[in-house]
């Protein structure tokens, strides 16, 4: 069955920002390593030498990739090799990936003129690198939120230039998702058919990203199932109709446990009760959501997800969602008889299909 990886990564890389404007030279990432005898070690033992970027007057992580543990090399994640990253797709019979950025999955600048800087440079590098591999790999655009109306502008560009979704923070510079600063944002993507994508990372510039094990619960899990709820309350999808949302590397566990709030809130919320809970609010609202394999994929389907969850390797990255054998562990289930075949079939390539508009 065809297989659509809906959620791939590339590293930035000093060519990634060679597309700044010359008028913004000056806003230039710059990547600095740190002396020999200092070694980042994160909390599980990683003692890698990793390098720093220092963008908007603070240092972040610049990391350093285990060929092994990624099953590629520097060139492919960096889309310097794009055939090389095409015949591993083969090797795991992927047809399509969705590309999504690394460093720039976080808020890092404070200033919209560098906000707008890295996001146009970042953009324009992607296309330029993934247009030789004829619509297998198709990509994210980063988003200049700072300045929404420049973020529309580059929204507009994006999509002439093959991008498939938008990128946007759970908690974006402090706006709830629901912000109506957001609104001309949401309307263009909606206009244009383009997804929102909500990817875990944090939208908090003032974290220090200089650690391997930055950010925690607060940056990531809270904020990710806050713009959820306040995007159904507050019934955004319903004001943009066609708007798809999508909610990236999370896991999926945290739907029962969203749907029992909700229930709460509509019946007994004395300031939002009777907002209009339904149970089928996730496919009436046509929000998407990555499903992993450390999930309770049977459990989940309770919820009427069949049609709204889509899987991803998280290619080139090496944390607890990168997993290359993905696709094999739900045809496995499928063929113990755990979840039905066809649904299997929809995670792969309908659901994602749908949701990037591809």
């Amino acid at each position: 069955m065809p297989r659509i990886d809906a959620d791939a990564h590339v590293d930035e890389t000093e060519a990634t920002w060679e597309y700044i404007d010359a008028r913004d030279a000056h806003l230039k990432p710059v990547c600095v390593e740190p002396p020999a005898e200092e070694v980042l070690a994160s909390a599980s033992g990683d003692k890698r030498r990793h390098k720093l970027w220092l963008i908007d007057g603070r240092l972040s992580l610049r990391r350093t990739r285990s060929n092994t543990s990624t099953g590629t090399t520097r060139e492919m994640r960096e889309l310097e090799d794009i055939p090389g990253r095409l015949a591993r797709m083969d090797e795991l019979g992927i047809d399509v990936q969705v590309l999504y950025p690394t460093i720039l999955l976080h808020a890092i600048a404070t200033r919209a003129d560098v906000d707008v800087a890295l996001c146009r440079s970042y953009n324009r590098w992607v296309a330029d690198r993934t247009a030789e591999a004829l619509g297998r790999l198709r990509w994210v655009a980063a988003m200049p939120l700072l300045d929404v109306d420049e973020a529309v502008n580059e929204m507009r560009w994006a999509k002439e230039h093959g991008a498939c979704g938008v990128m946007k923070r759970a908690l974006e510079h402090g706006k709830l998702a629901s912000d109506p600063y957001f609104f001309p944002f949401y309307d263009e993507a909606a206009r244009l058919d383009m997804a929102v994508c909500i990817h875990a990372g944090s939208g908090n510039p003032h974290i220090a990203y200089a650690s391997p094990c930055e950010g925690d619960i607060r940056q990531f899990d809270k904020p990710f199932i806050g713009a959820f709820e306040s995007l159904v309350i507050y019934g955004i999808p319903q004001r943009f109709p066609g708007l798809r949302v999508g909610f990236i590397e999370l896991m999926a566990t945290w739907i029962p446990y969203v749907i029992a709030d909700l229930t709460a809130k509509d019946k007994h919320n004395i300031t939002r009760k009777g907002w209009g809970f339904r149970e089928s609010l996730i496919p009436d609202n046509r929000l998407y959501i990555a499903v992993q394999t450390s999930d309770d994929l049977p459990y989940i389907l309770r919820y009427r997800t069949a049609d709204n969850l889509v899987v991803a390797t998280d290619m080139r990255h090496d944390d607890q969602s990168a997993v290359a054998g993905v696709y094999g562990y739900f045809e496995d289930m499928a063929e113990r008889g755990e979840v039905d075949p066809a649904i299997v079939a929809k995670m792969f390539d309908d659901n994602p299909r749908r949701f990037y508009g591809l």
